[in-house]
């Protein structure tokens, strides 16, 4: 009996609790979040300030930088049409022009940039205060797990992000900015569509790049297993292909550009199932 006991309690140390074992009460738990949510606002409005006083470069440099022909993708995607005999890829200067239709649209607009800017930029800052406020709750194994959990979710969008606004938002703007139904239409695109425009490639893509976290997970709870991964990886091209011409211009090379990716991301999602079945294995 005294030997079963002792077992028992070399197996309960083996998963040690975070060090904060104080028992709180609801009230307690309901102010930490409460400063949690506080810390996390006050970290939006800060950046958001910070970026509305830099008004140059966030609207100059950041927003409206992808329709120049010196933006860097753009440079280099002309450079590469032009050593195949394709001008396709080549920004023209004003070509697309942006107005403003409403009085007070462009101070609304820096407004509401400033503010998408903060909260992007807080949003390591608030996962972080969040984390830290389960952390208690979580056994030391767990903590770990959570760390680096938050760091692939983190660093996929971040890809995510880069990868849509240096290459597929550039691609975009141009063929819709430079796409014509008759010479004698120009294209003069609104202030409020061009954000837009920018903003929903931007998370689209951004968003589609969490797809090995959300593989992982199913993985995990049993809904599909990597024989599935591996057997479907047709019908998941023709998926891609789909979300592909959704997210991107109606050209065979925006497609590819954003498929070859996606697809890559399934290869992985199909690495991560491996790794949560043998994770599972190894614990169970």
């Amino acid at each position: 009996m005294a030997e079963q006991i002792s077992t028992k309690k070399q197996k309960e140390k083996k998963v040690p609790k975070a060090k904060d074992e104080k028992e709180m009460s609801f009230w307690d738990h309901l102010s930490e979040l409460r400063g949690t949510f506080i810390r996390s606002l006050f970290a939006i409005v800060i950046f958001s300030i910070v970026a509305f006083l830099n008004k140059d470069f966030v609207f100059n440099e950041l927003i409206l930088s992808p329709k120049s022909p010196d933006f860097f993708t753009n440079r280099i995607l002309c450079a590469l049409g032009q050593k195949v005999n394709i001008d396709y890829f080549c920004v023209q200067d004003l070509a697309l022009q942006i107005i403003n239709i409403n009085m007070s649209g462009q101070f609304m607009t820096h407004m509401y940039i400033s503010f998408m800017v903060g909260l992007v930029v807080s949003v390591p800052y608030i996962i972080y205060e969040f984390w830290k406020f389960i952390a208690p709750a979580l056994h030391e194994n767990e903590r770990k797990g959570s760390s680096i959990f938050i760091l692939i979710c983190s660093l996929l969008f971040i890809i995510g992000i880069l990868f849509a606004y240096y290459l597929i938002v550039p691609i975009t703007l141009n063929f819709f900015g430079s796409y014509q139904v008759s010479e004698t239409i120009k294209n003069q695109i609104s202030l409020d569509s061009y954000i837009s425009t920018i903003i929903t490639v931007t998370l689209s893509i951004g968003i589609v790049f969490e797809l090995p976290i959300l593989i992982y997970f199913l993985a995990k709870i049993g809904l599909v297993s990597i024989e599935t991964l591996k057997k479907n990886r047709k019908y998941t091209l023709v998926i891609v292909l789909i979300i592909a011409a959704i997210v991107t211009p109606p050209d065979v090379f925006s497609q590819i550009l954003v498929t070859i990716p996606l697809m890559i991301l399934y290869e992985v999602s199909i690495w991560m199932a491996k790794y949560a079945k043998k994770r599972d294995e190894r614990m169970g």
